[in-house]
């Protein structure tokens, strides 16, 4: 998959799970656009965990764990750069010990994560 099928494919729902990892708690806001994105690119539950997990995880937990780095706000082009480069490489080796280690990576934004979940079925009228 090239870069641009990426952009085209997974850009919007990346861009808008990205709140997850800010400093602050998502606002009711952040959680509505996250859900109807989401719904949007109609995705399993299973599909959106591995989203979360093996695509956005790697990168967004790097900026969540940095001193240096600013976490109030992402910089959308930049944060989409270092996400087609992580997913571009994302294959054979590298994806299973991404998906080994994806426990340990989304342990803080876990509890957020949940929440969204819990939203995302009740939007589509499943019992969370």
């Amino acid at each position: 998959m090239d870069a641009q099928t990426l952009v085209d494919e997974r850009g919007e729902l990346w861009l808008a799970l990205a709140p997850l990892w800010l400093d602050r708690e998502p606002r009711e806001r952040d959680y509505a656009r996250m859900v109807e994105v989401i719904q949007r690119h109609d995705l399993t539950l299973t599909e959106l965990e591995w989203i979360f997990r093996i695509e956005l995880a790697p990168v967004l937990s790097r900026t969540q764990m940095s001193v240096a780095s600013e976490w109030r706000r992402f910089d959308d082009y930049q944060l989409m750069k270092r996400l087609v480069a992580h997913n571009l490489r994302l294959h054979g080796w590298r994806r299973k010990s991404w998906a080994l280690f994806s426990g340990l990576i989304t342990m803080m934004t876990r509890h957020r994560w949940n929440e969204l979940m819990t939203r995302v079925l009740i939007a589509r009228g499943e019992a969370p």
